[in-house]
């Protein structure tokens, strides 16, 4: 007999998976290899926009490090538990695709496990691109992910949909918008690809 799967968009499975989330932290740090936190050097004081912030595992490193942190993120139940973990990082619900800020806002703009829920990512790193201020950072992951997997909730099995993005594409993309690439670091298990950790400048 197959297992029933609900294949979700990613708010509507992040709302569902919310209380688990924080029980995987361990295995998504994994995919960077601690390759990530280096590529922001010294934050005191700076700007920065966690999109997609989920339950604030970077958020909360990154305001740890002395710097202002706005999380966003789709899913208002996951930022419910950021905001138990930490009171003071500003919380915002919003889409990657339409963010509420105006332009030349921020030092850093962070995204982590964003761009696999991200049909067409340009249309986020154009966005990411105008909240920067002039030579600000872009720093991204891109996981090497062609299937999205199947998450235990109390509500049944879920899988939450998700879109491979070849590691050249996501360069063409933010090159085409005039992101300047810094570092393109590929993390690999065993010779094999797992995430691609991205860091650029306006």
């Amino acid at each position: 007999m197959h297992k029933k799967i609900k294949y979700l968009e990613a708010k509507a499975g992040y709302d569902i998976y919310a209380e688990f989330y924080d029980k995987k932290l361990a295995y998504l740090d994994s995919f960077e290899q601690f390759k990530l936190l280096p590529l922001f050097h010294d934050i005191k004081d700076k700007k920065i926009l966690d999109v997609g912030c989920g339950t604030g595992r970077l958020s909360v490193r990154l305001d740890k490090m002395g710097a202002q942190i706005t999380a966003l993120d789709i899913s208002p139940k996951i930022l419910n538990i950021l905001k138990i973990k930490n009171p003071k990082i500003k919380t915002v619900i919003a889409d990657a695709e339409k963010l509420p800020f105006a332009d030349n806002s921020f030092d850093i703009v962070v995204s982590a496990f964003l761009i696999v829920h991200l049909q067409n990512p340009k249309i986020f790193f154009a966005e990411a691109y105008r909240v920067l201020k002039p030579e600000g950072k872009f720093i991204l992951t891109n996981i090497n992910q062609k299937k999205s997997p199947e998450l235990k909730t109390k509500k049944g099995l879920i899988s939450i949909k998700s879109y491979y993005h070849r590691p050249e594409k996501i360069i063409e993309m933010l090159e085409d918008l005039a992101f300047a690439i810094k570092e393109n670091i590929f993390v690999k298990e065993r010779d094999i690809l797992i995430n691609q950790l991205v860091s650029t400048e306006k």
